[in-house]
């Protein structure tokens, strides 16, 4: 069964028995159930839609356009677009939500629809809540055929998204055009094939040093396109050889951003928003917030520019929700989601590379070296697998009551914070597994924590 519903969307793989996968029918469910939300108490409703290059993504695409029209909805699409395109489309064309048909990270027989609501921010746990119950007992009602929603597409929201980034006061284009930057860019052949090169050259990157490999928009992924240190040799390897300043790689929706040394070597997903971060205290004073699994490092830097550091759940309606309640200037996750609020609430790889890039030039060292200027920690990502049977619960549970000594925070799992390491344990919702995210000074310190939380929930579950 791969088929995952909830309140942010439905996910699946492609084929398969409705219900046990994303199905043509499960679509148009979801969408109309989505579609019934937004269009209550609303007149001329209108979304705006876009897509990843999945290859499955044409045919999603004309369901939901389908399904929305004969909800009396307007469709504005976007077409092959980004998922921060898309939630700045939603702001731009004043529309009543959105919807992003992309899997994001998984692997190419999976897609998924996002959804957004009039601000182009995911929808809340309330809303979402509501769509699940409208999909599940199909209470929906179409219009007749005089009320049938219109069908427009627009191809130019990617050059007004970065024309908006461009308007950034601290995005340096000149500083990044004196650098003559040489830059290798893996685009995991979907949308960021097409959005990357053409910001960059309008950062002042010169074309043909823009160096593209697998920016063909085709949706054929040519390698798991989680942009994690396993599934970047390809482009490591090219750095490696010394041609290049930096390297840029996107998933496929370009809401993550991963940089690679000139080295060869990762500059940490972790530390793309710590990066970014730095460069942005240090030109406007205010508050940040990742959420509870990412490093401490950016912590210590906000901490160094003379504000407040704040952790929210993971997810990022959860990130969000924090930065507007403390004012963060910036914010995101640590799998290389930067937050920019001046331009938007949503993860952005885009305003993420304009203000690395302005980094870096600025500050006339090599990447690698600017790296070396931020905290070394060492992170550990694990997950303990367990029967159905078992009460997860109790055992997060008396993990909390073995380490009372300790700072504990309970809002998202279980995170314990030692002195100079931390672990977070939390469930997942749709399988019996315990996720393990561990962080410390020192590769031997994680590897150790990590070991010894396992060891505890053995002990628990077998005493």
């Amino acid at each position: 069964m791969s088929l995952i519903k909830s309140i942010s969307g439905i996910r699946g793989t492609i084929g398969g028995k409705p219900g046990e996968n994303l199905s043509p029918l499960d679509v148009v469910k979801f969408a109309a159930a989505f579609g019934t939300v937004i269009s209550k108490d609303q007149s001329n409703t209108k979304i705006v839609m876009g897509r990843d290059a999945r290859q499955s993504g044409p045919w999603i695409s004309d369901l939901i356009s389908a399904t929305m029209r004969n909800l009396g909805i307007d469709v504005i699409d976007l077409g092959l677009s980004t998922t921060p395109t898309v939630q700045m489309g939603v702001m731009h064309h004043k529309a009543t939500g959105g919807i992003i048909i992309t899997a994001s990270h998984n692997p190419a027989q999976w897609n998924a629809l996002k959804l957004l609501n009039s601000e182009g921010e995911f929808i809340s746990d309330q809303v979402g809540q509501e769509v699940l119950k409208i999909a599940e007992n199909e209470e929906f009602v179409f219009v007749d055929n005089k009320k049938i929603g219109s069908y427009t597409q627009d191809d130019t929201q990617i050059a007004r998204h970065i024309e908006d980034i461009l308007a950034i006061p601290m995005v340096d284009v000149e500083a990044i055009k004196a650098r003559n930057f040489k830059i290798a860019l893996d685009a995991v052949n979907s949308t960021g094939g097409i959005a990357v090169p053409i910001l960059l050259k309008a950062l002042g990157v010169d074309e043909k040093n823009i160096f593209g490999f697998f920016c063909e928009p085709n949706g054929q992924f040519p390698h798991n396109p989680e942009p994690i240190p396993e599934n970047l040799t390809f482009i490591s390897n090219e750095m490696a050889k010394g041609n290049y300043d930096l390297g840029i790689v996107v998933d496929p929706d370009v809401d993550r951003l991963a940089l690679i040394c000139e080295d060869g070597t990762m500059f940490g997903e972790e530390y793309t928003l710590v990066a970014v971060a730095d460069y942005v205290l240090k030109h406007k004073k205010g508050n940040t917030v990742s959420n509870m699994s990412s490093t401490r490092a950016l912590r210590d830097i906000t901490k160094k520019a003379g504000a407040q550091y704040f952790a929210s759940a993971v997810g990022e309606v959860n990130v969000v929700e924090m930065m507007k309640a403390n004012q963060a200037v910036i914010g995101g996750e640590g799998n290389g989601g930067i937050i920019y609020p001046d331009l938007h609430y949503g993860r952005d790889a885009l305003v993420g590379i304009a203000l690395f890039l302005s980094h870096l030039a600025r500050s006339g060292s090599s990447i690698s070296r600017l790296r070396a200027t931020y905290p070394n920690y060492f992170m550990s990502k694990n997950k303990i697998e367990l029967t159905p049977e078992i009460n997860v619960d109790k055992i997060l549970k008396d993990i909390q009551e073995k380490y009372k000594k300790e700072e504990i925070n309970t809002t998202d799992g279980v995170k314990i914070d030692f002195e100079d390491q931390w672990v977070h344990l939390r469930k997942s919702n749709t399988e019996p597994i315990i996720r393990i995210y561990a962080e410390s000074d020192s590769a031997t310190g994680v590897e150790s924590l990590t070991k010894k939380i396992i060891r505890d929930i053995k002990e628990i579950i077998y005493p």
